[in-house]
């Protein structure tokens, strides 16, 4: 069953970075698009960013230009570089994938807290 490990969630200052990682382990499943997504409290879960196999990125309005979506398809690992960071991007960041066989699998969440 695919399992999906995150880290680098913490509570920063705004302008600071972060950097999330997320492993995919135990699957012989292919994995076509990684990528990330956010949920603040109160709202719904959002897309922030997603890579696919060949490399084509795709950001969310309120990241691009810093934020960096960069995978690892050899390793299963998909990473996004957060910059200039927000008090809005305060949100619980979760790690998704779509496999085949299998769709979409999701992390349980790392938080990121950015205060002003």
């Amino acid at each position: 069953q695919v399992q999906l490990v995150e880290s680098g969630g913490d509570s920063v200052q705004a302008g600071e970075s972060l950097r999330l990682s997320c492993a995919v382990a135990k699957t012989s499943s292919i994995v076509s698009i990684m990528g990330w997504y956010r949920q603040a409290p109160g709202k719904q879960r959002e897309l922030v960013a997603t890579v696919a196999r060949g490399g084509t990125t795709n950001y969310a309005d309120s990241v691009k230009g810093r934020f960096t979506i960069s995978r690892d398809s050899a390793k299963s690992t998909v990473d996004l570089q957060m910059n200039s960071l927000k008090p809005e991007d305060t949100a619980s960041y979760y790690c998704y994938v779509n496999t085949f066989p299998g769709g979409p699998k999701w992390g349980k969440g790392t938080q990121v807290t950015v205060s002003s």
